[in-house]
């Protein structure tokens, strides 16, 4: 029974100086390995391929291609970026003529406007100071919308001047239209007397 734990002694001993052998191996070769299986930084540049196998030298190539479809790339996004500044510069110049152009259209119309209610203006005066006999005769062949806008601006005594020497239907038209107006604006027709 003595000679099985002195055979157990022997073996863990053994396997404790296969263990150490090992350790010292590693220890004074895993520095050299390193250095072969990772050489310094300054030994390998981007295109440097000595001391690199098949594998190495295709993973660089594929690596320069990808570099420049990027650097490709990133020249078309430049190149666009500039085409999209152009374009809203561009944009910016029309949008800042057709205001200009709306602001003068705007005063074009408001000075038309001005000298048509001058022109209107003018034309009512100088029908109210003609004698009502006479106008009434002009007011008769008038267009009924026309002269009926020319006597809404008359004061009501040479309107109704005019108005009663005027042919009967005439009259009656352009009444109709004032009265319309006035409906429109918010005025109401007077109720028949049915």
């Amino acid at each position: 029974m003595s000679g099985v734990p002195g055979r157990t002694r022997a073996l863990a001993l053994l396997a404790g100086c296969f263990l150490a052998s090992a350790l010292v191996r590693t220890a004074l070769v895993g520095p050299a390995a390193a250095e072969v299986l990772f050489p310094p930084q300054e030994a390998l540049e981007f295109g440097d391929t000595a001391g690199c196998g098949p594998e190495s030298e295709a993973l660089l190539e594929v690596l320069r291609e990808r570099g420049a479809q990027l650097d490709s790339l990133e020249q078309g996004i430049a190149e666009r970026e500039a085409a999209l500044e152009i374009a809203e510069a561009e944009l910016q110049r029309k949008h800042t003529e057709l205001v200009e152009a709306e602001e003068r259209l705007a005063a074009t119309v408001a000075a038309a406007d001005g000298a048509a209610e001058r022109d209107v203006a003018q034309l009512t005066a100088i029908y109210e100071n003609v004698k009502p006999k006479r106008a009434a005769g002009i007011f008769s062949s008038m267009d009924t919308e026309f002269a009926a806008g020319i006597l809404s601006r008359m004061s009501p005594s040479s309107a109704a001047d005019i108005l009663t020497l005027m042919d009967a239907d005439m009259a009656y038209a352009v009444s109709v239209v004032l009265a319309a107006r006035n409906m429109n604006a918010g005025g109401v027709l007077p109720a028949t007397g049915n």
